[in-house]
């Protein structure tokens, strides 16, 4: 067709259209899907909240209670980008989870795994300081106490905080920085889904076989359109639910309290998709420590593809993976539930141990499991 040589057209038929895609993916591949549209929502809200955002600590908390009670349809555009963050993460753990279950990080997606892993990392920074913009007190405590960390980082620590802040506590020129930041790394983070998707499309979609699909592949659409489509207006409705019902669920009672530096709250928590890294850093009593495992906890996802020794992509042939795997969930909910608990007996046990768990299964167990089965099979 004529209108296909237009270049920009060409490469949405390419890419949307005419893809071809394995024949039996199911829906736990709409997950991809259903992440770009929350970035899509987060985007398109974040950008009419800053329209009424007011960056300065004595009107910001303010800038938001406006925003929920005089302007128009203010108060869903506010529930609809803070739920939004959490659907968000709901749906790229999914994701990440998927992938761990059918092997999505081995060769030749690699690469793909890897920079879906740096996406994350910038939700996570972007999630952070998004927080800190209600300027309630969760967010000037959470940005206080989430900041100190890094002068932790030998001799330049103290001078990276006192840049981050714009002085020497958290204050205006720290919530100019972070709104900033929170504006303009949606869109790197949209960039970098499109190079993601981009390398994606070069050597193919996996499957839940885990095997080469090079013939059994049919056009993306209309097949997979509405699959993804269902699947879409299935998260709407879960979105919906709390959006509507129940939108501050998700969030902490104490960021409804305009952040005051002179009292300290009982209990600093962040928020819910950070309370498993939050509970790996608490786990070291040791400041500098406690970082390198926070940090290292995302990090070592990217290295999956290096660091697993199996030639078998999909759990589905994998029996003994499939316990490990489910023991590893199991242990990312504990660290989520110890994360959000005061720092006492029996929390800090429980969470040391399961801290560990994460680390020697990523770094020791997958390393080696591949090579356990392969073994096992040798004898049979």
């Amino acid at each position: 067709m004529q209108i296909l040589k237009q270049p920009l057209l060409s490469i949405v038929n390419d890419h949307l259209v005419d893809y071809p895609t394995p024949i039996n993916i199911h829906y736990a591949w709409s997950f991809g899907f259903l992440a770009s549209m929350c970035l899509i929502i987060q985007i398109l809200t974040g950008i009419f909240l800053a329209m009424h955002y007011t960056t300065h600590v004595d009107l910001a908390f303010a800038s938001v209670e406006h925003i929920m009670r005089d302007v128009n349809f203010g108060w869903l555009l506010r529930y609809l980008h803070a739920n939004g963050a959490s659907m968000f993460f709901i749906v790229v753990y999914m994701h990440v989870f998927r992938g761990l279950y059918f092997g999505s990080y081995a060769a030749p997606r690699h690469w793909v795994w890897a920079l879906g892993v740096l996406i994350l990392l910038l939700m996570i920074l972007t999630a952070f300081i998004g927080y800190v913009l209600p300027w309630g007190q969760m967010s000037l405590w959470g940005a206080t106490v989430i900041t100190n960390l890094v002068s932790a980082v030998p001799l330049v620590g103290d001078s990276i905080v006192t840049w981050l802040w714009g002085g020497f506590s958290v204050d205006n020129a720290t919530l100019n920085r972070f709104f900033s930041l929170h504006y303009l790394l949606p869109f790197i983070i949209a960039a970098a889904s499109l190079v993601h998707i981009a390398i994606l499309h070069q050597d193919g979609s996996g499957n839940p076989l885990g095997i080469d699909s090079t013939v059994d592949k049919i056009s993306f659409h209309p097949y997979f359109i509405v699959k993804d489509f269902l699947g879409l207006t299935l998260f709407i409705i879960f979105f919906a639910m709390f959006a509507y019902f129940n939108p501050n669920i998700l969030g902490h009672s104490d960021n409804y309290i305009e952040a005051n530096p002179m009292v300290t709250p009982a209990h600093i928590v962040p928020e819910w998709y950070f309370l498993p890294f939050y509970a790996i850093l608490r786990s070291i009593p040791h400041k500098l420590g406690g970082v390198i495992a926070m940090v290292l906890a995302i990090v070592v996802l990217a290295l999956l593809p290096w660091i697993h020794s199996t030639e078998i992509r999909s759990s589905r042939f994998r029996p003994i993976y499939r316990v490990f795997y489910w023991t590893i969930i199991s242990c990312c909910l504990i660290l989520g539930w110890i994360g959000g608990m005061p720092v006492e007996d029996p929390y800090i046990l429980i969470g040391q141990v399961a801290s560990i768990f994460y680390f020697v299964y990523f770094l020791g167990i997958l390393p080696l499991l591949g090579k356990v089965e392969k073994f096992l099979l040798s004898i049979k």
